[in-house]
């Protein structure tokens, strides 16, 4: 998460340089529509070696849903369950990253 003012993919840029150990094993890294262009995928290249795919809305036709795509919406499904989300309640952005990442911890206690 960051500022309004920080775009999408700056902010994955700034996320991944910051992250880099953490990123030791990821291959693949999927993205959306918004994420497109050569200097993102080359950034990303650059900080971890891992190879970019973007899930396009173009890609969507008939009603049929990417396999990319169903895994980035279906984690934005999961959040959407918790209500203390749906709302900018916090005031401090860290006390939102903490919340996200509960929600996340309780979801995968609950899936093993």
């Amino acid at each position: 998460m960051t500022t309004a003012n920080v775009s999408e993919r700056d902010g994955a840029n700034a996320l991944l340089a910051l992250n880099k150990s953490q990123f030791d094993l990821v291959q693949r890294v999927m993205a959306d529509g918004g994420y497109t262009g050569n200097n993102f995928a080359q950034s990303v290249q650059a900080m971890i070696n891992a190879e970019v795919i973007i899930a396009k809305q173009s890609d969507l036709r008939h009603g049929q849903v990417t396999p990319q795509r169903w895994v980035i919406e279906r984690s934005f499904s999961w959040l959407g369950k918790y209500r203390r989300l749906w709302r900018n309640c916090e005031r401090k952005l860290n006390t939102s990253k903490m919340m996200i990442s509960l929600a996340f911890l309780r979801i995968l206690l609950k899936r093993f």
